[in-house]
């Protein structure tokens, strides 16, 4: 059945490969996104296809769609930490007052909504593997509590419009993400060091590099996200992500074989309250949701380097 579905961060990207899937499925697409992240390059591949429509906005203002939806995904929230310390009182903004504004328009249209959650609602985990279960080792007042707390306040306000209006919720945790269309300054792990190593500086490991993380092919898990909104009758949240940990010392090594490297690998601090370990116990998603990631790591990197050869000059 073809619907109007709007993606919020749609122009990021994991929202860009969301609307990649949702508008190769025919359905009518609103792709709505400030920019502060996400990016046109991500999306101008779909500017020309009738079914897709680009919005620029900010969901901390509200938004009035011109067509019934059926469907809400909300992706809009800048999601490493370079960019969500950037400005941290935008960033709990986007996760409470912008997340007010998704579920009223939700509301309004009788729509199914889906919010993107993160596995840093478990903060420094003490429990590991991270089961849906555990309620998380959170600093409330630390640098990175205004990405961890407003992602947990966001959980609780789609569970409060659940039960108090009736609202068809989806609640995903979204573990360690990669692929094609990562931000070349986002900061994150496995693009950091696919830049470094292809400019052959330093891969910069913070710590000593034996914290561990799980990383989930970008196509995986948009699959993950279209199956959990189609799911009946189970309203999450759930673990999204790829349950192979590996340590960073281990991710680096593969990056620096894959692309030839000369570069080295130098150590500086840890981050406060950058998790030590991090990989999602992924049973639920199999039982209800019949999925698993498919995509290997090698496989993924290689797709991952193909990408960054083309935008870093």
């Amino acid at each position: 059945m073809r619907m109007n579905i709007l993606v919020t961060g749609g122009a990021g990207f994991i929202g860009s490969h969301l609307c990649d899937l949702l508008v190769s499925a025919g359905h009518h697409v609103l792709c709505l996104d400030n920019l502060f992240t996400g990016s046109r390059a991500n999306i101008a591949h779909l500017l020309d296809r009738p079914n897709f429509e680009f919005i620029e906005h900010d969901i901390i203002a509200p938004y009035y769609a011109d067509c019934r939806l059926d469907q809400i995904y909300n992706l809009a929230c800048p999601a490493s930490p370079v960019h969500y310390q950037l400005n941290a009182i935008r960033t709990i903004k986007a996760n409470t007052i912008g997340v007010i504004n998704v579920l009223g328009l939700a509301k309004k249209h009788g729509a199914r909504v889906f919010q993107a959650s993160t596995s840093e609602v478990y903060g420094d985990p003490q429990v590991h593997p991270q089961p849906e279960s555990y309620r998380g080792n959170v600093n409330p007042t630390g640098p990175r509590a205004c990405y961890d707390e407003g992602k947990r306040v966001a959980e609780t306000l789609f569970f409060d419009y659940h039960r108090k209006h009736g609202l068809e919720i989806r609640v995903v945790r979204i573990f360690n993400t990669y692929g094609p269309r990562m931000a070349v300054d986002d900061g994150r792990v496995v693009s950091n060091f696919i830049i470094q190593a292809l400019k052959n500086q330093d891969i910069a490991i913070y710590g000593d590099g034996t914290q561990t993380r799980a990383f989930c092919f970008v196509s995986d898990l948009v699959t993950g996200c279209e199956k959990m909104m189609s799911q009946e009758n189970f309203v999450g949240p759930v673990n999204l992500g790829n349950p192979t940990e590996l340590t960073v010392n281990e991710i680096a090594d593969k990056i620096l074989a894959l692309t030839g490297s000369q570069s080295k690998k130098i150590f500086r601090p840890l981050p406060e309250d950058d998790p030590k370990r991090r990989r999602p116990d992924i049973r639920l998603a199999k039982e209800t949701l019949a999925w698993e990631p498919k995509v290997g790591l090698e496989e993924g990197l290689k797709k991952t380097v193909e990408y960054f050869h083309q935008v870093v000059k």
